[in-house]
Protein backbone atom coordinates (compact mmCIF):
# COMPACT_ATOMS: atom_id res chain seq x y z
CA UNK A 1 0.00 0.00 0.00
CA UNK A 2 1.69 3.11 -1.35
CA UNK A 3 1.91 6.01 1.60
CA UNK A 4 0.87 3.26 4.31
CA UNK A 5 2.47 4.61 7.73
CA UNK A 6 2.25 3.16 11.07
CA UNK A 7 4.87 5.82 12.48
CA UNK A 8 3.28 7.12 15.65
CA UNK A 9 0.06 5.64 15.36
CA UNK A 10 -2.54 4.86 18.60
CA UNK A 11 -4.96 2.10 17.67
CA UNK A 12 -7.61 0.32 19.74
CA UNK A 13 -9.73 -2.45 19.24
CA UNK A 14 -13.15 -3.18 17.54
CA UNK A 15 -13.91 -6.36 18.51
CA UNK A 16 -12.30 -9.41 19.97
CA UNK A 17 -12.74 -13.32 20.20
CA UNK A 18 -13.64 -14.97 23.92
CA UNK A 19 -10.25 -16.38 23.79
CA UNK A 20 -8.25 -13.18 23.40
CA UNK A 21 -6.64 -10.97 25.96
CA UNK A 22 -6.81 -7.62 24.86
CA UNK A 23 -9.96 -5.37 25.41
CA UNK A 24 -11.56 -2.16 25.11
CA UNK A 25 -8.94 -0.44 27.61
CA UNK A 26 -6.16 -1.80 25.59
CA UNK A 27 -3.90 0.91 23.71
CA UNK A 28 -1.38 0.23 20.97
CA UNK A 29 1.23 2.85 20.23
CA UNK A 30 2.99 2.12 16.99
CA UNK A 31 6.31 2.73 15.26
CA UNK A 32 7.55 1.51 11.60
CA UNK A 33 10.89 1.83 9.54
CA UNK A 34 10.65 0.96 6.13
CA UNK A 35 8.60 -2.64 6.15
CA UNK A 36 9.45 -2.83 9.94
CA UNK A 37 6.63 -2.19 12.15
CA UNK A 38 6.36 -2.47 15.80
CA UNK A 39 4.09 -1.71 18.48
CA UNK A 40 3.99 -1.21 22.59
CA UNK A 41 0.41 -2.13 23.90
CA UNK A 42 -1.08 -2.34 27.73
CA UNK A 43 -3.96 -0.66 29.63
CA UNK A 44 -6.74 -2.99 30.53
CA UNK A 45 -6.20 -6.71 30.22
CA UNK A 46 -2.37 -6.34 29.25
CA UNK A 47 -0.09 -4.74 31.92
CA UNK A 48 2.67 -4.85 29.13
CA UNK A 49 2.59 -6.58 25.19
CA UNK A 50 5.12 -5.64 22.46
CA UNK A 51 4.51 -6.60 18.64
CA UNK A 52 7.31 -6.70 15.68
CA UNK A 53 6.03 -7.12 12.80
CA UNK A 54 6.79 -6.82 9.00
CA UNK A 55 4.71 -5.28 6.48
CA UNK A 56 4.12 -6.44 2.76
CA UNK A 57 1.57 -4.69 0.70
CA UNK A 58 -1.50 -4.80 2.55
CA UNK A 59 -0.58 -7.58 5.10
CA UNK A 60 1.59 -7.22 8.54
CA UNK A 61 2.94 -10.18 9.47
CA UNK A 62 2.85 -10.10 13.21
CA UNK A 63 4.53 -12.00 16.61
CA UNK A 64 3.41 -10.39 19.76
CA UNK A 65 3.95 -11.39 23.67
CA UNK A 66 2.84 -10.22 26.39
CA UNK A 67 2.03 -10.09 30.42
CA UNK A 68 -1.66 -10.46 31.19
CA UNK A 69 -3.08 -8.37 34.59
CA UNK A 70 -3.29 -12.60 35.49
CA UNK A 71 0.37 -12.19 35.65
CA UNK A 72 0.28 -14.97 32.63
CA UNK A 73 3.19 -14.54 30.03
CA UNK A 74 1.86 -15.20 26.53
CA UNK A 75 2.99 -14.93 23.08
CA UNK A 76 1.05 -15.94 19.58
CA UNK A 77 1.08 -15.30 15.91
CA UNK A 78 -1.02 -13.21 13.52
CA UNK A 79 -1.77 -11.85 9.93
CA UNK A 80 -3.37 -8.70 9.39
CA UNK A 81 -5.20 -7.31 7.05
CA UNK A 82 -4.67 -3.50 6.36
CA UNK A 83 -7.48 -1.53 5.01
CA UNK A 84 -8.60 1.90 5.50
CA UNK A 85 -12.39 3.04 6.71
CA UNK A 86 -13.92 6.08 4.90
CA UNK A 87 -12.44 8.71 6.90
CA UNK A 88 -9.28 7.16 6.13
CA UNK A 89 -8.05 5.82 9.28
CA UNK A 90 -6.51 2.96 9.14
CA UNK A 91 -7.98 -0.71 9.91
CA UNK A 92 -6.36 -3.75 10.84
CA UNK A 93 -8.36 -7.23 10.84
CA UNK A 94 -6.07 -10.12 12.38
CA UNK A 95 -6.39 -13.70 11.94
CA UNK A 96 -4.07 -14.75 15.33
CA UNK A 97 -3.13 -17.81 17.50
CA UNK A 98 -1.54 -18.40 20.93
CA UNK A 99 1.79 -20.36 20.63
CA UNK A 100 2.07 -20.30 24.03
CA UNK A 101 -0.25 -22.06 27.39
CA UNK A 102 -3.43 -22.79 25.90
CA UNK A 103 -3.28 -22.36 22.09
CA UNK A 104 -6.52 -21.05 20.74
CA UNK A 105 -7.31 -18.65 17.79
CA UNK A 106 -9.28 -15.98 16.70
CA UNK A 107 -10.30 -13.20 14.88
CA UNK A 108 -10.23 -9.57 15.78
CA UNK A 109 -10.74 -5.53 14.89
CA UNK A 110 -8.45 -2.26 15.62
CA UNK A 111 -8.91 1.04 14.87
CA UNK A 112 -6.75 4.00 14.34
CA UNK A 113 -7.65 6.94 17.01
Amino acid sequence: MKNLSFNNKKFVLVQNSKTGKVNSETLFFYKQERDLVTADYQGGTVRYGKIIALLENDKLDMLYQCVTDEGQLKAGKALATVSFTESQKIRLKLNWEWITGEISRGNSEYIEI
